[in-house]
């Protein structure tokens, strides 16, 4: 028997949809917080893995996509993208915090030229780990892409520029608007 097409589309649209529509009376013991070292083992497990069967620049692209589906999800479900800017900036800060992500704080912003600053400090990628010479918060720039894409509705790519993991104390993201309209 063959894959209708039709309905393969449909179910990857879903997927995240179906999943994150849990019953939060399945954890009425533990809650639905958990640890970020819990969190670290799952995230830096499948980056090991990735690295090891696809190669480190096809285990970047898939965090960051998958960030980027995330933060399109994340803004449909968790913020109201129909307020004014300032205010969505700061419902995005206050939700930021209220799940444990990170302290989220806007540095730089050029509309005109469709860029923006952004800072995260407790970052839950990588606050407290060790020098490793490299940034390491790649779900995070797609993450953070997706929800400004959502608001804006405009493509935006986001690069890390300072880590916990490069010697710097805050995670610093670089956002940019695609002038040329073309995927992350």
């Amino acid at each position: 028997m063959s894959d209708n097409i039709f309905l393969k589309e449909n179910k990857k649209q879903m997927f995240l949809e179906e999943y994150m529509n849990y019953n939060v009376g399945g954890r009425e013991n533990l809650g639905s917080q958990l640890p970020v070292a819990v969190y670290r083992l799952m995230e830096y497990s499948l980056k090991e893995e990735l690295t090891e069967r696809f190669g480190t620049e096809e285990q970047i692209r898939i965090f960051r996509d998958a960030g980027y589906r995330a933060g399109v999800y994340f803004a449909k479900h968790f913020l109201d993208t129909s307020l004014e800017q300032n205010v969505f900036l700061a419902s995005l800060q206050s939700k930021m915090e209220e799940l444990k992500i990170g302290v989220l704080r806007m540095e730089y912003f050029d509309e005109e030229a469709g860029k923006i600053v952004l800072t995260v400090s407790e970052d839950a990628d990588c606050s407290g780990l060790p020098l490793l010479g490299e940034t390491v918060c790649n779900y995070d720039e797609g993450f953070l892409a997706g929800i400004l894409s959502s608001y804006f509705k405009k493509d935006y790519v986001v690069v890390e520029t300072d880590c916990w993991a490069t010697g710097d104390r805050v995670c610093r993201f670089c956002a940019r608007q695609q002038s040329d309209g073309s995927e992350q």
